[in-house]
């Protein structure tokens, strides 16, 4: 299953900077990308403009797509087909993200891989329906926060990272394939000096237990959402059942698997790795698991 990154924003809040960024810096990870606003995309020197129903290869093993909003699914199903790693909607400043995610977690062949709201940390008290927007979203990437003096506060619940330029850790939204020493085309924006500029990375903590979990206990952890947490991908064993797990935000998803130990990797932004630690061994079951209990993590179950 394809993770599908949501990538929103009002308009000059700086999507496009980030999205160029996560593409220069993605090593060799293949990156399905779906325009629907319509700018100037400079990447390997390609620039999409304006152009629906259009894909194009890039040399870093990319594709880049254009598309309105009708035809948003069907370019989903089409770039799930393909060899790609993650994809990344870009969507537009005037779209309603909650009807983009709607769409992801609908879509055949792909994973909701989260909501990226960027927010300019200059204009943010412009922008119409902000407190709905960031409500939504999994992680907010507050942009620009070289041009204030303090950072603003935003009413979201969500992990915010504070960034200038669009510089986010790729491998904070999805997994970063070693990249491919290879040549390739420079882009517009490998012109610019960025090596001065802040480059916002992400904290990660390991969890390994050989005893099963409590899915009682774990799932509370889990709709928590411990603050700075973002996401969660690994195995869960829960006695007579073990399950691969992948979380972004407040999504949650399980698959079965025969993986005899629990093997978690938790990732966020300032996240606490010891109240982390100590919070999931709270979680390991301190006697039998029965059918009852396995109920609070099998309505999170995708069946093949």
């Amino acid at each position: 299953m394809i993770p599908v990154v949501v990538l929103a924003g009002f308009l000059g809040s700086g999507k496009t900077t980030l999205l160029n960024h996560l593409l220069r810096t993605s090593g060799g990870t293949r990156i399905g990308v779906v325009v629907n606003d319509f700018g100037r995309i400079n990447i390997d020197a390609f620039a999409v403009s304006a152009q629906v129903d259009s894909m194009v290869s890039l040399s870093n093993g990319c594709l880049c797509c254009a598309v309105d909003g009708t035809e948003l699914d069907a370019m989903l199903e089409k770039l799930a087909a393909a060899d790609l790693d993650v994809i990344v909607i870009e969507a537009s400043g005037l779209a309603e993200p909650s009807t983009l995610v709607r769409m992801v977690l609908q879509a055949p062949g792909v994973t909701y891989g989260g909501l990226i709201y960027v927010v300019d940390a200059v204009e943010f008290g412009a922008v119409p329906h902000l407190d709905r927007d960031l409500a939504l979203a999994d992680l907010v990437v507050l942009n620009k926060v070289d041009r204030v003096s303090a950072l603003p506060s935003l009413p979201c619940e969500a992990p915010v990272l504070p960034v200038s330029y669009g510089r986010i850790d790729p491998a904070l939204l999805f997994e970063v394939r070693p990249p491919d020493m290879g040549p390739r085309q420079l882009s517009f924006d490998d012109l610019d000096d960025h090596s001065t500029h802040a480059h916002a990375s992400y904290d990660s903590v390991s969890f390994e237990s050989s005893d099963p979990m409590h899915p009682k206990l774990f799932m509370d952890f889990v709709r928590a959402r411990p603050e700075g947490l973002f996401r969660a991908k690994g195995f869960v064993n829960f006695g007579t059942l073990s399950l691969s797990m992948h979380t972004v935000g407040g999504f949650v998803s399980f698959e079965e698997t025969d993986h005899a130990r629990t093997e978690l990797v938790l990732i966020g932004t300032g996240i606490d790795a010891d109240s982390l630690t100590d919070w999931l061994m709270a979680c390991v079951a301190d006697g039998p698991i029965s059918d009852q209990d396995l109920l609070y993590v099998q309505r999170y179950l995708r069946r093949s």
